[in-house]
């Protein structure tokens, strides 16, 4: 189906929010069944809720999921935006590596320093507590003994330690003694106006703890036995604020949640508020002890729920300290919960809760308080350590900043060099300016480049040379005998194959009277160009001189050839012909004169004359052709000389053989006999084999057949050497 908006579609393919792949379509197709479920439900509303109700969850569902598939792809789109840079990824990866888990150790470690703040407040709040119950402790032990002894002596029990301590301390003003002797009370003619405690039945010791009674007390308890009985003294003060101002003083501000209502046996809130200014409390805090768990609810932060009650507060006492920086901040979650023990049971009541706001400069000074002027010593210590850690900090991201530019900056540089060599520019080069991994690189790419761009040009030298190669070898073919001018008992046909584009292998036929024909073959020394120069320059001169020596052709003064020093090479009478052996040593001359030392070619020359089936011959060190008669028999035509152009002055000898009537003439070159297998050379005595099978058949399917043999012979190899092969056959 064929989108109806092509133009909308393709702003969305240009703004890259074309749903491309699975999960796009899916999240689309989610998101518009959901919107029409949902259109379908409103609908149906019109008509009975109950419809519309059934169709709400699963509007629900799909939604959801198709949030989180757009969810996804909208991460995967951002990560696709920011990260293509190398610097986006590089500072990512610095951020997860280094800043995060920086902010993480830090935030740990200023929540872990308020926690232990907390506690610490805590710590100095129930330290003050615990020191007030020895305190009594102490001196209701001093009582204890005081009546006990009186007991033993019969004495009035008025305890003089008793009084002396109302009169020296104001505190005891506020304090309750009462003694029991055999479980009756005992009249200690105290001053202190005030209904008698109850008799702690459960106490068979000592005991020292905070008590309901009422109100919530210090209270101890110290048994003696006396005689035969046991005296049991008990001293309480109240726990009020009285008493936890004295703490609050050197704090803050003290909130003391004592009262308790019952809540239906179900843990909940209650908005009331008892006394006391409204006082801030954490988000949520638990406390626990052994019999009871502490849950401070944000719903309303003057009451606390503990188990089934809910504990209103009993008083607030103190303030909170003024801030003395920027980071003096109020410590959270600074509150305990306080084991209290019912008076009358002896079993663990609702604890009270103590909630203490303060600030770390007020716990700063009690923590360091016994160390005098030594703080200031340590407060330096610690300043110095975090500004060297600082300066460590700073010098680590300005590393961390070059290090990034210099990265990203031979990226950004190798991505614009490839741009330059996508553009055919192999001239650029990557400026090198340090001495690293990175700068490696760029002299690797600049060396690429430089070697990519001399392979261009020897490629673009290399095409020229093909190309001129390519018109050698069509000149090169123009100058092998196209159309032969055969005579009437003499069949011929020639064949080469270069092992290059050119050859350096040689044959010719030149028609020099109408009953006399020329036979050439020769091979040049080396392969390429030059062979095929030489292979030229012989072709031009073997039919110069066939023409120049021809009696219908030359001059009758012309009696022979004289060198460039003036001595006579040949001479001809007049009417004697062309003689292949004066041929051969003119061409050995002209070579010898003309080419360098080390060229020099083999080259055969018979001369056929149709009226006598005589043929004429001379070979220049070139493999000798082979004559097979009708009956197979095999002659060599030898006579000669050595090859032509290395020595100069040198003469040749001359043969003459009869070609009989369907008498086979070969002349081949090396490429022929010395290819090589597993098996050996290919061979003379193979090559006179397929001729002599072959000889009733045209002379150019007796060299198809020859051709294909040696290629068969070569395989998969590589043509070693140029393949020419030059037949005639008598009539």
């Amino acid at each position: 189906m064929q989108w109806p908006y092509p133009e909308l579609r393709r702003r969305l393919i240009a703004a890259n929010l074309w749903p491309e792949g699975r999960m796009a379509r899916l999240a689309c197709y989610l998101a518009g069944l959901a919107a029409v479920l949902y259109a379908l439900q409103k609908l149906l509303g019109f008509f009975a809720s109950s419809w519309g109700e059934h169709l709400s969850g699963w509007v629900e569902f799909l939604a959801f999921v198709a949030a989180v598939l757009f969810s996804v792809l909208a991460f995967r789109w951002l990560k696709r935006k920011i990260l293509w840079r190398l610097r986006n990824r590089l500072i990512v990866t610095y951020v997860f590596i280094g800043v995060i888990p920086a902010i993480l150790l830090i935030t740990m470690a200023v929540i872990t320093l308020y926690g232990l703040a907390g506690q610490f407040a805590v710590f100095v709040v129930t330290s003050e507590i615990r020191s007030q119950l020895r305190s009594l402790e102490a001196a209701n032990a001093a009582v204890s003994n005081e009546l006990a002894a009186r007991l033993e002596r019969g004495d009035n029990l008025s305890a003089e330690s008793l009084a002396g301590l109302r009169k020296r301390d104001t505190a005891w003003g506020r304090r309750q003694v009462c003694a029991w002797y055999g479980g009756k009370l005992l009249p200690l003619h105290d001053d202190y106006k005030g209904e008698p405690l109850a008799y702690p039945m459960f106490v068979s010791g000592t005991f020292r703890e905070i008590v309901r009674d009422g109100d919530l007390h210090l209270r101890v308890v110290t048994s003696i036995p006396v005689k035969s009985s046991t005296l049991t003294v008990v001293t309480s003060e109240p726990f009020d604020k009285t008493l936890v101002g004295k703490i609050a003083a050197e704090l803050g501000e003290i909130t003391l949640f004592g009262s308790g209502v019952m809540v239906n046996n179900r843990p909940s809130s209650s908005s009331g508020n008892s006394g006391g200014p409204e006082t801030q409390t954490p988000t949520s805090a638990t406390a626990r002890t052994d019999h009871n768990v502490v849950i401070i609810r944000a719903s309303n932060p003057n009451s606390i729920q503990v188990n089934d009650q809910v504990l209103q507060p009993t008083f607030v006492v103190g303030t909170l300290p003024r801030a003395t920086g920027r980071f003096d901040l109020e410590i959270p979650l600074a509150g305990t919960s306080l084991s209290v023990v019912d008076w009358k049971t002896g079993k663990h009541a609702t604890p009270a809760l103590l909630r203490v706001r303060t600030r770390p400069s007020v716990l700063y000074g009690h923590l360091f308080a016994a160390l005098g002027e030594f703080v200031e010593g340590v407060a330096y210590i610690l300043i110095g350590i975090a500004i060297f850690f600082a300066i460590i900090e700073l010098i680590a991201l300005i590393i961390g900043t070059r290090m990034t530019r210099t990265v990203t900056a031979a990226v950004a540089q190798l991505h614009e060099a490839t741009k330059h060599i996508d553009r055919g520019d192999f001239s650029h080069r990557i400026p090198v300016k340090s001495n690293d991994q990175l700068a490696e690189l760029a002299v690797s790419f600049n060396s690429m480049t430089a070697s990519i761009e001399k392979l261009i040009q020897e490629q673009k030298e290399k095409q020229r040379l093909e190309n001129e190669l390519a018109i050698a070898q069509e000149v090169q073919a123009q100058l092998f005998p196209r159309q032969v001018s055969e005579l009437e008992s003499l069949e011929v046909h020639g064949f080469c194959r270069p092992a290059r584009t050119v050859s350096g292998d040689y044959y010719d036929f030149v028609t020099v009277a109408p009953h006399k024909l020329i036979l050439a073959a020769g091979d040049i020394s080396g392969k390429g160009i030059s062979a095929a120069l030489l292979m030229a320059t012989i072709h031009s001169a073997v039919r110069a001189y066939s023409m120049e020596l021809s009696p219908q052709m030359r001059e009758p003064v012309a009696v022979g050839a004289v060198t460039g020093s003036g001595r006579m090479m040949a001479t001809w009478p007049e009417g004697a012909g062309v003689s292949p052996a004066a041929l051969l040593a003119l061409l050995n001359h002209q070579l010898y004169e003309s080419t360098p030392p080390e060229k020099y070619a083999t080259l055969f020359l018979g001369i056929y004359d149709g009226r006598t089936h005589h043929l004429s011959y001379s070979n220049g060190g070139h493999l000798p052709p082979i004559l097979i008669g009708e009956d197979g028999s095999v002659r060599r035509l030898e006579a000669g000389g050595t090859v032509v152009g290395l020595f100069d002055n040198m003469t040749y000898d001359e043969g003459t053989v009869e070609m009989r009537p369907g008498e086979i003439f070969v002349a081949y070159s090396d490429g022929v006999t010395e290819p090589e297998n597993d098996f050996g050379e290919f061979g003379e005595d193979r090559l006179i084999q397929l001729v002599r099978e072959n000889r009733r058949l045209p002379l150019a399917q007796i060299s198809q057949t020859v051709t294909m043999a040696v290629d068969d012979w070569i395989g998969d190899k590589e043509q070693p050497d140029d393949v020419t092969l030059v037949l005639a056959r008598a009539r």
